[in-house]
């Protein structure tokens, strides 16, 4: 498995990490027992980067991930997050996500369910706008400090938040979405973290599932499936991005490899900063994934992905409006 560091000061991982949201929530109907299996499955392939967070059913993803990484602590390192409570569905009385009283109790529930002794990465889901970054983070220093965390991390905050964390202790990655279709964080997230020495996590590398060219419909998606709330999946804006598909595909085909392997040879082309973390709760999509690892694009080919996804150029938001507010901040 090829290995890439996570910034200046963070720990060697595998060249992709496991997503494990949707082995829980958004996508489909969970199967415990096939998620499970596709988490030994990575850990057997050499990926052992495993990413969750505590809103991903207000814990039942992380209590899934420690039961899959029983006996197995040593072969893995667990990524999770906390400050999500929108999405957890939960609120705290008298406390938000961000606040510094909040950090100590989210990280032993975490632990708890985790069932360890230690978290490798932990981040702050979202940025808490009514808390100074320095006092949340602040706080999550204070777990490094009890031993309770190794490294910190961020996740989908803005560039001036990035530096000002940075002051207080240092960051070794920063999670946020990235793909052939979301590129805005080429502008300035990235840089940002290019020069501060911060590793890059790019979480739904293959654009929740478009970037498979198997979603050209919305009709193909489970009743329940959140991509039918999020704008880029609209039925007018998804027949707007269907078309752009078309180069990613020729360029699949002439590879004899999959669209979603075209798009994660890609994204790891951009730098050996980046690790994309694409989420799968099935063992034949996580080999083709890590065999994606393999592919080496031409410069034509990388220059004709990029011009054909230029920034900007997927019809909708990423999320709904109500949460693109609290991206970036």
């Amino acid at each position: 498995m090829q290995k890439r560091t996570l910034g200046a000061n963070g720990p060697q991982v595998s060249a992709q990490g496991l997503g494990c949201m949707g082995m829980s929530i958004s996508y489909g109907e969970p199967d415990d027992v096939e998620s499970i299996a596709t988490i030994h499955r990575a850990l057997e392939l050499g990926v052992d980067l495993i990413v969750t967070s505590d809103a991903y059913g207000n814990g039942v993803n992380e209590e899934l991930v420690g039961r899959a990484l029983k006996g197995r602590r040593s072969s893995a390192l667990i990524a999770t997050k906390f400050g999500n409570l929108s999405l957890a569905g939960i609120t705290v009385p008298g406390l938000s996500g961000g606040h510094p009283d909040y950090v100590p109790q989210a990280c032993n529930a975490s632990l708890r369910r985790l069932g360890v002794d230690v978290i490798d990465v932990y981040g702050l889901h979202r940025v808490d706008p009514a808390v100074p970054i320095e006092e949340t983070v602040g706080a999550m220093k204070r777990l490094v400090e009890a031993g309770k965390v190794r490294y910190l991390a961020l996740s989908e905050a803005g560039s001036q938040t990035i530096r000002r964390a940075q002051k207080v202790h240092p960051i070794i990655a920063v999670e946020t979405e990235y793909s052939l279709w979301s590129r805005d964080v080429e502008q300035e997230v990235l840089p940002t973290c290019r020069e501060l020495g911060i590793g890059y996590l790019a979480y739904a590398p293959l654009g929740r599932g478009f970037l498979t060219a198997t979603i050209k419909s919305v009709d193909v998606l489970l009743p329940k499936d959140r991509r039918r709330d999020q704008p880029r999946f609209n039925p007018d804006n998804l027949r707007h991005n269907a078309m752009l598909l078309a180069p990613l595909e020729k360029i699949a085909a002439e590879r004899k490899c999959t669209p979603a392997q075209i798009a994660l040879a890609w994204l790891q082309a951009q730098g050996n900063d980046i690790v994309p973390i694409p989420g799968t709760k099935h063992r034949s999509y996580l080999e083709q994934n890590v065999a994606a690892l393999d592919i080496q694009l031409s410069s034509e080919e990388l220059a004709t992905l990029a011009g054909a996804f230029p920034v900007g150029v997927a019809a909708g938001t990423r999320y709904p409006e109500k949460q693109m507010k609290a991206v970036g901040i």
